[in-house]
């Protein structure tokens, strides 16, 4: 039975047995390779990667052969975090090519907030080997941390065959591995089928879900508020006098806010509410409504009322 695991394989991608006994390979099963929906996911982040890179002229016609040597992995990085690694833009040997996914892995699981290695479903050798499996397992991981709003094809699984060499013999057993979640709505809150607010919806997820879409957004907010020398660290707390929040509206939206209509630093409740609720106007005078949204929320620090906030102009000006 084990030999028929390997005969699907083109004799000149036929396994060296030697070469990981005591390893354990995961290969995608020939079956699952045809599957539709499979092939939609791989369009759909091949078309991710390359709107991404679109400024740089870099175009990505396959997952298995245009990954591999770390190349499209930095610039991604690059792009969607503003991290600019200490790597050399074109590594031509193998060597290269391994030690420089190694700084873009270890840069990028800790952008994941992946510390626990036994959830981590890739790593270099598999990479550099042009895995399939693995490389769709770190693009889909990517998209959640970095566009959570972005639709994936949901439900798309695939057979997987474990295989495990040791010098007894060949061990295999098939699993069923899943891509992308039963439903984006886990993902994106927006495609819930009651309607029932995103935000709410949102916080009803699991705490690491929770965690990806604000590190978006904080992402978003820190982006539009570098060219003025401010940065966020705490979203939970540094909108709550309105300022930052106030300045961000601005910038967003291409108007200057005059300095004598809010309190730039504001030390009283009165003086915050004052600044919120100046916002909250704003935004409603921009057609970006948050009505469920009360000011006195806001500078009290409700989770809720800041990311609903927040939620609605990362929506409405992602793409810019």
């Amino acid at each position: 039975m084990e030999k028929d695991i390997f005969d699907w394989q083109k004799e000149e991608d036929m396994l060296d047995i030697e070469s990981f006994q005591g390893e354990k390979r995961r290969l995608i099963q020939p079956t699952s390779l045809q599957d539709p929906k499979l092939e939609k996911l791989k369009e759909a982040l091949v078309y991710w990667i390359n709107s991404t890179l679109k400024p740089e002229h870099i175009v990505v016609q396959s997952l298995e052969e245009d990954l591999y040597d770390g190349l499209v992995l930095h610039h991604l990085l690059s792009r969607l975090a503003g991290v600019h690694l200490p790597v050399e833009e074109m590594a031509l040997t193998s060597a290269a090519q391994i030690r420089k996914l190694e700084v873009i892995l270890e840069e990028l699981d800790t952008r994941l907030g992946l510390k626990d290695s036994a959830l981590i479903k890739w790593d270099i050798k598999l990479i550099h080997n042009k895995d399939l499996l693995a490389t769709i397992h770190l693009l889909v991981a990517m998209v959640r941390c970095f566009q959570p709003d972005l639709d994936l094809p949901p439900n798309v699984k695939v057979e997987v065959v474990v295989v495990e060499v040791s010098k007894s013999g060949i061990k295999s057993d098939v699993q069923v591995e899943f891509l992308t979640e039963e439903s984006d709505a886990a993902i994106d809150p927006l495609n819930n089928s009651e309607r029932e607010d995103p935000i709410e919806a949102l916080l009803k997820l699991e705490a690491h879900k929770v965690n990806t879409v604000k590190k978006a957004i904080l992402h978003f907010v820190n982006q539009n508020m570098s060219t003025m020398g401010l940065q966020v660290a705490d979203m939970d707390k540094q909108f709550a006098d309105g300022v930052i929040l106030l300045l961000l509206i601005g910038q967003l939206e291409g108007f200057y806010v005059p300095l004598c209509d809010f309190n730039l630093t504001p030390v009283s409740h009165s003086e915050m509410l004052h600044n919120v609720t100046l916002a909250l106007d704003l935004l409603n005078d921009t057609d970006l409504h948050v009505s469920t949204v009360d000011p006195q929320d806001i500078v009290s620090q409700d989770v809720a009322a800041t990311l609903k906030v927040l939620y609605a102009l990362f929506k409405k000006h992602k793409g810019k």
